[in-house]
């Protein structure tokens, strides 16, 4: 690798444009590239040292197919940005990434990282994950400023379970303060919602110690405590009595927290864990029951010791 790498962002939306943010506050040029794009992605693509993909869920696929036409750097670096899973597979971007380029080493950055605020210039700290630790150290080295802290670990699955979780939770978070619970009720519920992100997390290979840093306890608390989460947004107009539709509508951008409770949902059922919040949120999406009804059925649930969940 380059002391000046090449990069290249495919994705031009809230969190692609604020990963080009933060490159300038390092000091690197860059190209991002989105399908309104002048140039071809081949064009941008095959002299690149480092590819960051910064599109929804559902453009992961179809990205992948674009850049498998595409002669990449033997040496390129992957890094994925993308929160959520995928329908057909319950498969996480970094997984379908590697499936794809497996001979291309894979980074997962993902964080307490509200765009808005990046941008304006508020301090934040993220991590940058990988099988290959000193691919994770480049990109480590590439994204660390003055406002943004970076740190790294070897288990990209639990960076990227970590944070694609916590978006369903902060739904749950946004009906908590729609329907104006209290704080006893938000404790409870954000307290209650790790242990049910760990589960599903061991479960498909995630180390604990994970979910307990910057993309797990971290984005939770991020995520689940402002209005600026989309995925807030949606379980407050949710509590407010508004449609999904009415929701989705007026939203900047997507809510991956909405699909990924259907998936998140589809991955439990096959695999037996336990996710009483997530189910209740995806009855709620799915208009099966409302705000308060989802809070009852929490409240009626069996009782039990308080780390149970430990034993998964």
């Amino acid at each position: 690798m380059t002391q000046h790498p090449k990069i290249t962002i495919i994705g031009s939306g809230a969190w692609g444009t604020t990963l080009a943010y933060l490159l300038d506050r390092a000091n690197h040029s860059y190209t991002i590239w989105s399908r309104k794009s002048s140039q071809s992605l081949e064009s941008v693509i095959v002299d690149t040292d480092i590819i960051i993909s910064a599109v929804s869920m559902k453009g992961v696929r179809p990205i992948i197919e674009q850049l498998k036409q595409i002669k990449m750097k033997d040496n390129a670096l992957i890094v994925t940005a993308t929160k959520g899973l995928d329908f057909e597979t319950t498969k996480t971007p970094s997984q379908i990434l590697q499936e794809a380029f497996p001979d291309h080493p894979i980074i997962v950055l993902c964080g307490p990282n509200l765009s808005k605020e990046i941008k304006r210039g508020l301090p934040a700290a993220t991590v940058v994950s990988s099988t290959s630790i000193e691919s994770a150290e480049l990109v480590q080295a590439m994204f660390a400023s003055d406002i943004f802290r970076v740190y790294v670990n070897n288990d990209p699955i639990g960076t990227e379970l970590g944070g694609t979780l916590k978006n369903v939770m902060a739904i749950a978070s946004g009906v908590c303060d729609g329907l104006e619970l209290g704080t006893n009720a938000k404790a409870a519920l954000l307290t209650r919602a790790l242990p049910e992100m760990i589960r599903v997390g061991t479960h498909l290979g995630a180390s604990v110690e994970t979910f307990f840093g910057l993309s797990g306890l971290g984005d939770l608390l991020a995520t689940c405590d402002s209005p600026l989460s989309r995925n807030y947004q949606v379980g407050a107009g949710l509590a407010q009595g508004k449609s999904l539709e009415e929701i989705m509508e007026d939203l900047e951008g997507t809510a991956e927290g909405v699909n990924t409770a259907t998936v998140l949902i589809k991955l439990a059922h096959q695999q037996k864990i336990p996710v009483p919040i997530s189910y209740q949120v995806y009855l709620l999406l799915k208009g099966k029951i409302t705000p308060q009804e989802a809070v009852q059925n929490l409240m009626a649930r069996e009782l039990k010791e308080e780390f149970w969940f430990l034993e998964f």
